[in-house]
């Protein structure tokens, strides 16, 4: 991928799901605009029906690949919560990064998706979130953390405390980059696979890494995501085609 199309992709990311026809063809997760469709929506949307290494997808098999620990350096705060009519999506101020690969990406947001998006096994989680990086010439890598039915989750009970409930809305966050190192797992074990955006228009090039621990979240947390972004807001699991999937 050439540096100006990563650097465009990193920045659809953060827009790409913008509140409804603000940028771009409008498209959603239901009906004639919904994952079945987008590929037909338009022609820069193409890669989601014809690409072959599409995200999400099913971890059903993996081969170990002797994967080195991902260099987590989430130091900088969340700045906003925003509803763009897609998810919820959280910004940060600029300073935290990952290193993978010997690269170093900087965060750019997190946002969540019910239900999963990737499933485990079959095994499709509550909610999950994803945290988006772009390294110098803009591409990019998500981590993904799920979180299964269980306890209240207290940091997202600080972010949901402050989440607009109508799509435009925006609150200013005050946090700490500790309120964004809590929503890792203690164990970051993590799968590995080759991917795309999970929305339009699915640009492929992405490394993806799932961890494997979940944390919890309750069920009444659950709903009020729900309620926030009217329904479930997840893409299908895609083919895995020739990819290998390692941990």
């Amino acid at each position: 991928m050439r540096m100006t199309a990563t650097i465009a992709t990193a920045l659809l990311l953060t827009a790409s799901a913008a509140f409804a026809g603000d940028h771009g063809t409008h498209w959603g997760y239901t009906g004639h605009e919904g994952p079945e469709h987008w590929g037909e929506l338009s022609e820069e949307y193409r890669m989601c029906a014809q690409g072959m290494n599409q995200s999400p997808i099913d971890i059903v098999a993996s081969v170990h690949g002797d994967l080195a620990p991902i260099g987590f350096g989430y130091t900088a705060a969340p700045t906003e919560i925003l509803n763009n009519g897609h998810t919820v999506q959280v910004n940060v101020a600029k300073g935290s990064t990952i290193t993978l690969d010997g690269e170093t990406y900087a965060l750019l947001q997190f946002h969540f998706h019910t239900p999963s998006e990737n499933h485990i096994a079959g095994k499709e989680f509550p909610l999950e979130a994803h945290f988006v990086h772009a390294n110098a010439e803009g591409h990019l890598a998500v981590v993904g953390v799920m979180f299964e039915a269980g306890a209240e989750n207290a940091e997202l009970k600080k972010l949901w405390a402050d989440m607009p409930m109508e799509a435009g809305v925006h609150h200013t966050l005050h946090a700490d980059a500790a309120d964004v190192l809590a929503l890792l797992p203690e164990k970051r074990e993590y799968y590995r696979f080759n991917g795309s955006l999970t929305t339009p228009p699915c640009t492929e090039g992405v490394k993806w890494m799932v961890l494997k621990q979940p944390l919890t979240i309750s069920k009444a947390q659950v709903e009020k995501f729900m309620h926030a972004v009217h329904g479930p807001d997840n893409r299908p699991v895609q083919p895995l085609n020739a990819r290998v999937v390692a941990d």
